[in-house]
């Protein structure tokens, strides 16, 4: 997926996120997050990749967390590192793809879904090669990370990144560096 939409400052628009969000109403009176047994596929595939995507949290073994992941269908590139704590989606972790060389800070969160009290929205999530997360971020459904590039620990990704950008912040915005990296 390429960046569509971008803002003067160089990210993308929430509204090319947005976009990429397939989003439909509560099926019933209450909260969506009550019906999440029939948009998710049912309690025993959620249970599997809850108790999968735990023990992938704690494996310190880079290729065997890997495999726990592409077992659950999420599309891990090569020489990727997956952190110590990393969250991937539980529901829709086929929906998370993470490229060639990439790592992905401690404690960060990757989500392909969200619930609301009137409606739920699923969307993928896709890590170019070479993309550095720092520890303890959040990145939301629909955001499309470029290749090369950088986001500071402790962020919230609520907006497609350029590739090459260093960006950080809740929510991210581009820094500015003097010197270069």
């Amino acid at each position: 997926m390429e960046l569509t939409d971008t803002r003067a400052d160089g990210l993308g628009t929430s509204a090319a996120r947005k976009a990429r969000l397939r989003m439909r109403p509560s099926p019933g009176p209450h909260n969506a997050l009550w019906y999440w047994p029939q948009l998710t596929g049912g309690y025993l595939r959620v249970v599997r990749n809850a108790v999968l995507i735990q023990v992938a949290r704690y494996v310190p073994f880079i290729p065997l967390k890997n495999a726990i992941y592409r077992a659950l269908g999420a599309h891990v590139g090569h020489h990727a590192s997956i952190a110590l704590m990393v969250m991937l989606d539980i529901f829709f972790p086929q929906d998370v793809t993470i490229g060639d060389n990439c790592v992905i800070g401690y404690n960060s969160t990757i989500l392909c879904h969200e619930f609301t009290r009137g409606e739920w929205r699923r969307g993928p999530v896709i890590i170019g090669r070479e993309v550095t997360v720092g520890a303890n971020c959040t990145i939301l459904p629909g955001v499309v990370i470029g290749d090369r590039a950088t986001i500071s620990a402790m962020s919230l990704v609520n907006r497609d990144v350029p590739p090459g950008a260093f960006v950080g912040g809740v929510p991210i915005r581009r820094i500015e560096t003097s010197g270069g990296m």
